[in-house]
Parts: C-alpha cells; sequence; structure tokens
C-alpha cells in the first residue's frame, strides 16, 4: 500500500532498467506457484505517487474532500484541442504513470506480441463489405492487406444487367489520409445524390471535433472544406448541392444545425438547441425525402423535418418534447410510421399519422404496445416495414407488408445469437439485408427478399487463421439477482474446458443507457477462450435486453441494480462450475468501467482482477460539474446532485472513486485518453491514485494512459489490438495462466 502524499515521479528510464533487470533473474521465476511469479516481480517495483491536494466541496449542505482534483486542468477545453499545452505537472504524473505500467508488463511484451498476432490472424487483412448498391453504382469499404484504415470505394453498374463492371473508383483512401497524422477518425461517408461528390468527416485528435471536407469524385480534389467544429454528423440535401451539418461547441455538445453550400461560404442556422440537456443529429428518412433533425435527451425527444428537395425549406415540428416520451420515424406510401413509447408504452409500439398532419393528436396504433416485447428498430421501404424486437433476451426481425398487412418473423435457432438489419440505400426494393452470428458462428450476411422469403447468402466472415463453431461451446443461464430476478448470461467456453469451477472467466458487462450487449461474434476474446478462460456477458439491467422496464430499472435511484446484477451474474458463474469465486476478471469500458469499479467496491473478493476501460469512475464530481460535455443531458440517466439531496446521495453512495475503502481488492488495471471529451482522462487517474493510496493489500494498480487519442483509445485497426494484447496479458498475469507461457516465449 502507497501512503506517501509526495508524487514521485520515476523516469521512464529508471523503470525500464528495472524491468530489465527482473526479467533477467529468471532464476527466481518459478511455475510452482503460477500468480506469483510475475505479480511478485510487479509488487517489487515502485510505483508513481501522486501528491496529494486536498479539497473541500460544499454541496447541497454535505462535505467531501477530493485529494486529487488537481488532475484536472484548469484549461481541459484547450487540451481537448491542444494536448501539448496539459499542465506540466500532470503530463509528468501520466507519463510516470505510463512509464510504471511499461516496466509491470515488460515480461509480458512477447506474450503481448503473441496475443496481438493472434487476434490479427484472425482478421482478414484485405476485407471488404457488401456492396450496397444506389443509381447507377455499387457502394463498399474495404481494407488493403496491412492497411489500418478503411478505404471508401464504388464500381459502376450495367444498367441492363445490374452487375458491377469496370474498375474500381476510391473515394476516399484512409491510410493516404491518415499518413500525417497519429490519430485520425472518419464519421461519416456519404456520397451526394448525383453521384459526383463524397462528403466525409476527420477527426486527427481524438477529441470528437469533425472537419467536413468534399471531394469531386472525377478528380479527386477537395473541393471545400466547411467547418472544423462539426461533431462529424451531416446529409445532403436532394440537390447535391446543399448539406446539412451539426455544429459542436466548445463544451463539445452538439448544438446547431447549419445549412451549407458544398461550394462553401456562409453557413446558415436552421435549428439551434436551447436545451444543454438536449443534443441534435441530422439525417435523412428512409424514403429520402426529408432531412430529419432530431433533438433528444435519455428520455424525450423532438423531431423537425423539412423537404430534402427544397434547399430553402424551413423545418416544421412534427410533435413537441414531453418528458418521457421518445418517437422515431419512418415514412412509406402516404403516411409516417413511428416507433414510439407515447400512451405508457413502455416496450415502445408503433403509431401512423398521414404525412400532411403527422402531428401527436393525429397518431394511431398501428402495432400495439405489448409488454415484455421490446421494439428496438424500425426501418421502412415502399411496400414493406421491418423491425427489430427484443423477448426473452433474444432478438427477432418481423417484416410487415403494407398492402396486405401480413406479418412474419425470420426465424433462428441458436441459444444465443446477434441480429442486424439495414435498409441500404434503394427504397423501391423488396431485398432486406440482414446479419446473423453468435459466440462461436461468424458473422453471415443475407440478402432476404421480402416477397418470396428467400435468403441469399452474401458474405460469411473470414477467419484466416481457422476457426471450427463446433470448438466452441455457446450457452445462455439465468442468474437469481438479489432481488429475485433472473439475469441473462451469454457463456462462451472452448469445448475441452472442464466445467468444474477449475476455470478461471472474463466477466463483461455494461448496463447503461439501455444499450444492450449482443450476443455476437468477436475474435478478440477467443485467445482467451483458447487458454482455458471462459468468456461471459452479463446482460444487467441498465440495458434493455429484458425490454425498457430492463433499462428503467437500472438508473437513477435504482442504478445500483446495475451493480448487483453484475456481481450475482459472477455468483451464479461460479455456482455453477463455470469458474469459482476469486478466479473472475470484471471488464467493462466507459459505463461499462463504472460497473468494474462498483463491482469490486462492492465484492472485491469475488475477482481476481478488474479491467476499468476509460471507466466512468468519478461520478459524482463528474454529474456535479455543468460544463463538462455530457453532464446536463445525463442528469436524466444518473440523476442531477447540484440540485437533488436524493440524486446526491444515491450517486455518492455507488461512485466507484467516492466509495473505495481501506480494504483488499483485486487487481486493477484502468485505461484512458487525454483528448476524450466523452470520459475524461483525470476519471480513470484519480480513481487509479486514490485507490493504489487506500488499497490494504500490495496488489497492482495500474493505469494506460493513451496521450494520443481520445474516448475510442488507437485509431488504427491494428493498433486497437495491440491495446487488446496489453488488456488481456494483464488478464492472464492475474489469473495464473500467463507464467508458463511468458517463461516458454523468453526461451524461444
Amino acid at each position: 500500500m502507497m501512503t506517501s502524499t509526495k508524487f514521485a515521479g520515476l523516469a521512464g528510464a529508471g523503470l525500464i532498467a528495472l524491468a530489465l533487470n527482473a526479467c533477467s533473474q529468471e532464476s527466481e521465476m518459478t511455475t510452482e506457484t503460477p500468480v506469483s511469479a510475475l505479480i511478485t516481480r510487479a509488487q517489487g517495483l515502485e510505483a508513481p505517487v501522486a501528491e496529494q491536494r486536498p479539497v473541500e466541496i460544499e454541496q447541497l449542505g454535505f462535505t467531501r474532500v477530493d485529494e486529487y482534483q488537481w488532475i484536472k486542468d484548469e484549461n481541459w477545453q484547450q487540451v481537448m484541442r491542444e494536448p501539448e499545452t496539459l499542465d506540466s505537472d500532470i503530463r509528468e504524473l501520466l507519463d510516470a504513470e505510463n512509464a510504471y505500467l511499461d516496466a509491470v508488463m515488460a515480461p509480458t511484451e512477447a506474450l503481448q506480441e503473441q496475443l496481438f498476432q493472434e487476434i490479427r490472424g484472425r482478421i482478414k487483412e484485405d476485407d471488404s463489405s457488401v456492396p450496397e448498391r444506389d443509381g447507377g453504382y455499387e457502394y463498399f469499404t474495404r481494407y488493403r492487406e496491412g492497411g489500418q484504415y478503411p478505404i471508401y470505394s464504388r464500381r459502376p453498374l450495367d444498367p441492363e444487367t445490374g452487375e458491377a463492371i469496370g474498375e474500381e473508383e476510391i473515394l476516399v483512401d484512409g491510410d493516404v489520409e491518415a499518413a500525417d497524422f497519429d490519430y485520425l477518425d472518419f464519421s461519416i461517408m456519404e456520397h451526394s445524390p448525383d453521384h459526383q461528390y463524397v462528403a466525409f468527416g476527420v477527426d486527427v485528435r481524438g477529441s470528437e471535433y469533425y472537419e467536413i471536407r468534399i471531394r469531386e469524385i472525377a478528380t479527386g480534389a477537395i473541393v471545400a472544406t466547411l467547418t472544423d467544429e462539426s461533431s462529424g454528423d451531416f446529409t445532403w440535401a436532394n440537390d447535391s448541392q446543399t448539406l446539412y451539418w451539426v455544429w459542436r461547441d466548445d463544451n463539445g455538445r452538439s448544438k446547431r444545425v447549419y445549412r451549407q453550400s458544398r461550394n462553401g461560404g456562409a453557413s446558415e442556422l436552421i435549428y439551434e438547441e436551447p436545451d444543454d440537456g438536449f443534443f441534435v443529429s441530422v439525417g435523412l428518412s428512409d424514403g429520402n425525402n426529408y432531412v430529419v433533425i432530431n433533438a433528444g435527451g435519455h428520455t424525450s425527444n423532438e423531431i423537425r423535418l423539412l423537404d430534402a428537395n427544397d434547399p430553402a425549406a424551413e423545418p416544421v415540428l412534427i410533435s413537441a418534447r414531453e418528458d418521457g416520451v421518445e418517437y422515431y420515424l419512418t415514412e412509406a406510401r402516404d403516411r409516417f410510421y413511428f416507433r414510439t413509447n407515447a400512451d405508457g408504452a413502455v416496450d415502445f409500439k408503433i403509431v401512423s399519422a398521414p404525412l400532411d398532419a403527422p402531428g401527436r393528436e393525429n397518431w394511431e396504433d398501428f402495432v400495439p404496445h405489448r409488454p415484455g416485447t421490446l421494439v428496438n428498430a424500425l426501418i421502412g421501404f415502399a411496400d414493406w416495414q421491418v423491425r427489430m424486437e427484443r423477448q426473452n433476451a433474444l432478438p427477432r426481425i418481423v417484416v410487415l407488408n403494407y398492402e396486405s398487412g401480413e406479418s412474419y418473423d425470420i426465424a433462428f435457432d441458436e441459444e444465443a445469437y446477434s441480429l442486424g438489419i439495414s435498409s441500404g440505400y434503394e427504397f423501391e426494393t423488396d431485398t432486406l439485408r440482414f446479419s446473423y452470428e453468435s459466440p462461436s458462428t461468424p458473422e453471415e450476411t443475407y440478402d432476404f427478399d421480402m416477397a418470396s422469403r428467400e435468403r441469399v447468402l452474401r458474405k460469411r466472415q473470414e477467419v484466416p487463421s481457422g476457426h471450427n463453431p463446433e470448438d466452441y461451446v455457446v450457452r445462455r443461464i439465468m442468474a437469481d439477482g438479489h432481488d429475485g430476478v433472473q439475469i441473462p448470461v451469454t457463456i462462451l467456453y472452448h469445448r475441452d474446458t472442464p466445467i468444474d469451477g477449475s476455470a478461471p472467466l472474463l466477466l463483461y458487462g455494461y448496463g447503461s443507457y439501455g444499450i444492450t450487449i449482443p450476443a455476437s461474434f468477436r475474435v478478440t476474446p477467443l485467445p482467451l477462450v483458447d487458454r482455458g478462460m471462459v468468456y461471459a456477458i452479463a446482460h444487467i439491467r441498465g440495458g434493455m435486453a429484458n425490454g425498457y422496464q430492463w433499462y428503467l430499472d437500472g438508473k437513477l435511484e435504482l442504478k445500483p441494480n446495475t451493480f448487483r446484477d453484475f456481481v450475482s451474474a459472477g455468483e451464479a458463474l461460479a455456482a455453477e462450475g463455470y469458474t469459482s469465486r476469486g478466479n473472475i476478471v470484471a471488464y467493462g469500458g466507459s459505463a461499462g468501467g463504472l460497473l468494474v469499479g462498483a463491482a469490486i467496491n462492492i465484492a472485491p473478493d469475488l475477482f481476481a482482477g478488474a479491467i476499468a476501460a476509460v471507466p466512468f469512475v468519478d461520478v459524482l464530481n463528474t454529474m456535479s460539474d455543468a460544463e463538462l460535455p455530457l453532464t446536463p443531458p445525463e442528469w436524466p440517466e444518473w440523476g442531477n446532485p447540484l440540485e437533488s439531496t436524493e440524486d446526491y446521495q444515491t450517486i455518492e453512495a455507488y461512485s466507484p472513486y467516492d466509495q473505495i475503502q481501506a480494504m483488499d481488492y483485486p487487481h486493477v488495471l484502468a485505461t484512458g485518453g487525454l483528448t476524450d471529451p466523452r470520459v475524461t482522462y483525470w476519471e480513470p487517474t484519480k480513481f487509479v491514485e486514490r485507490l493504489r493510496t487506500m488499497r490494504t493489500d500490495d496488489g497492482l494498480t495500474l493505469l494506460k494512459m493513451n496521450m494520443g487519442a481520445g474516448h475510442g483509445g488507437a485509431s488504427g485497426r491494428f493498433d486497437s489490438l495491440r491495446e487488446t494484447a496489453l488488456n488481456w496479458a494483464f488478464t492472464l498475469m492475474v489469473v495464473g495462466l500467463a507464467d508458463e507461457e511468458v517463461e516458454a516465449l523468453a526461451a524461444e
């Protein structure tokens, strides 16, 4: 346990020397006690100790002391745009933490490389998407062998046969665009309706401020740069001359919609959102007839429409915002269709209204509300309506024909799986594209004829290094919650792994904002599973695995249900022999990092380790800072501790940073990004500093701060895999599966 209050900034060279010295003492390493070999060595290294500068915070009659508040740069907005302006004391601390992490993990470098190569070997490097038809072209995305970034391309179609002809035209080459930058992220990529231009958003800092560029396809020239203050969200009007784009303010909030000519020039303000709790977005309706401006918070929204064929159109409000009411539209023939939770439809229903009178007063039930069946997606075609539903934590696709009124499901068989649907570019079509996958089954993409009900496999995800689904077992269990609820848990393990309690387990969760983690195929966990670990996903409250009420039961004053569900899932997995108590690694990112932080405060002895990626762990301070980008919009999710005593007490009681106790903890790895506007860099940093000081054992407390990226970490597809390899090496190390392999790799 570190108790010094003086920041001991260690030079990177000194730490590396310590690491090399430890690595050279091979005789001291033994596989007799697998965990102790690498862990004991790491415990002998000196960790940074941040200076404590206590600040007393008075709020609603409560007092709290934050000894690490200084780690938040006073000019954090500037740091987001100019990372080099970070305060030198803070930079020294972050550099020392990164050097310490490097020293701790140095013996696993060969293992990390092995893990990286295994994951990379499962990715088809020259992969491409199934093309989407639009007019006389098919558009697709591909990667080149060894390329880090996507290439956006098209091919012309034969007007008679509809088959692709001619050479590929590259619209935007991501590898070329990224050549001069350490970080690059594209927002959307959208070609103009006349197929002569392509617009795309580029962020080169990770701060999520995007520059919108317009390229003339025939010449490849950038003909206009509209702004560098966009959220990355924009859409073309049908004249191919006009773009609507979203502006982001200095606090990172999407507040305005502008209309602008593709040739540049002055922008015309179309809409400005006055409420800091609402963000705006812009897009096109399914039939491309309307520009849709959505102003939304976490629990309500309102939509304005503009005629996409009239570049001078004014926005028209559909229905004014109401607390707790959401609605989202599609169009077909002479009507709008809305997916909404109005009138107490907790799990959403579908209503319709005439195009010329779409207001709430004219809504008529089309698909009534069915409690327990969540309608979570809706897309429209000229003759068909497709919705995604979820029931008993499993998705299904429902297709409805407008003329006959008949509907049917598309059926699937596995115990746990994931589905996706896409409307594509074409509105007058009978073809629906959908995807299917499960934890053991790579993604399959189908074109489905909604009239004949025939499906054509267009692509099966390739795993170049080989993958046999029969080598893996997928299970779904229901864990008993603390209050009697049944919590779905999806499990993946190798068929040779004994299910007798001896296997270590990685438990993943999220549990916020209604986001449901699908039972999808991911190559990244497979190296752990192949080494004898069990991989599990806890579909906890706060998500919508069991409907919208599942979400409501895991937010605001009921937020602790999320954390207790995660703990219950871990306990059930141990009770049923998939693992044992103390042999679990908790893993989650962002709000899932909050989940991890809260879980190890509740039941530290359940876990061997914890990975909190870009974790939202300083909840009380963040929700009390109205200047931060996401604070006002997220008060409906977490509560407002600036105004409500009850909210203050609820948040304080689970906030991981505030609830760190003087007790034993599992080994912890937290990660962050310096320019992250969603979970700011100081959250994981403060958490690590306080945890390292407070814990009563000699467990590891590590921080990996990405000094050149934001919320998503490294931007290149392979660079990001190296971050995963680091996480997995840490995981294997803390459950005792790394020692033998590290020794074997060192001997090669």
